[in-house]
């Protein structure tokens, strides 16, 4: 992992890890904007964490956050946020650094493109630095109810599952089988606009997801297990994402 507190500075934002209580504040009362939890969101997987601030620059006001969690291999990988809600135990013998992406918040209130391309530069840093082979975490999806991402469902299922020597099993007692949705209409090149754009990301450079989603009532979500092998990133997305992080 990164050693220095700032990440990288470009344009109008900077990317730094977090520093003592009042950084860690910050990103709590950003992720309770996001979720909508009403609590302030926090757990107790915090403390383990490495948790990355992207600012503006002349406001110094946290427009993006999220946190990374640095494991050895795949037997610490029951032990991670995600193991809670995912039966993990075919990536058990995954044998390389892996690093478990969460609680990922834009701030609504900015819609500059800019802020994912940059928190995509600074985790390459950071992959870079860790030798890590493969991040994981849980992408969410607004709102419990199902029905508003049946689209997005179908599509993850037509062509994103996961390949099945990695792929979750179930786990969590309230969860949504994709093969057990009614088959979406939705087709062609307009169809990956359904997934929401941290996913999307993702699977554009070779991501893959779980066969359901997880009903998460108190983070106000559905979300689905999410995985992205190094090795699996196309060359081009590969020099593009490292010539932007020297």
């Amino acid at each position: 992992m990164l050693q220095r507190a700032e990440i990288l500075s470009r344009g109008n934002y900077r990317v730094r890890f977090a520093e003592g209580h009042k950084d860690l504040d910050a990103t709590h009362i950003l992720r309770t904007l996001c979720f909508g939890t009403g609590q302030t969101d926090r757990d107790a997987f915090d403390p383990q964490c490495a948790h990355v601030l992207l600012e503006h620059t002349r406001s110094g006001e946290l427009v993006c956050s999220f946190r990374v969690l640095e494991l050895r291999s795949g037997e610490e990988i029951p032990n991670s946020y995600s193991g809670q809600f995912y039966d993990l135990s075919r990536l058990v013998s995954y044998s390389h650094p892996m690093i478990e992406v969460g609680r990922f918040c834009s701030h609504p209130g900015w819609s500059d493109p800019d802020i994912l391309r940059l928190a995509w530069v600074a985790l390459t840093r950071i992959v870079d630095s860790s030798g890590a082979q493969m991040l994981f975490g849980c992408s969410s999806f607004a709102g419990p109810e199902v029905k508003s991402h049946l689209d997005a469902f179908a599509v993850l299922r037509q062509r994103y599952l996961a390949p099945e020597r990695w792929r979750p099993q179930a786990k969590a007692p309230n969860l949504i089988r994709f093969d057990l949705l009614k088959r979406s209409e939705l087709v062609g090149s307009q169809a990956v606009l359904a997934v929401p754009p941290l996913l999307r990301s993702y699977l554009m450079m070779g991501g893959w997801v779980s066969d359901h989603a997880v009903v998460d009532r108190d983070m106000n979500t559905l979300h689905v297990f999410t995985g992205l092998e190094i090795g699996a990133i196309p060359e081009a997305r590969q020099r593009l994402l490292r010539g932007l992080a020297d």
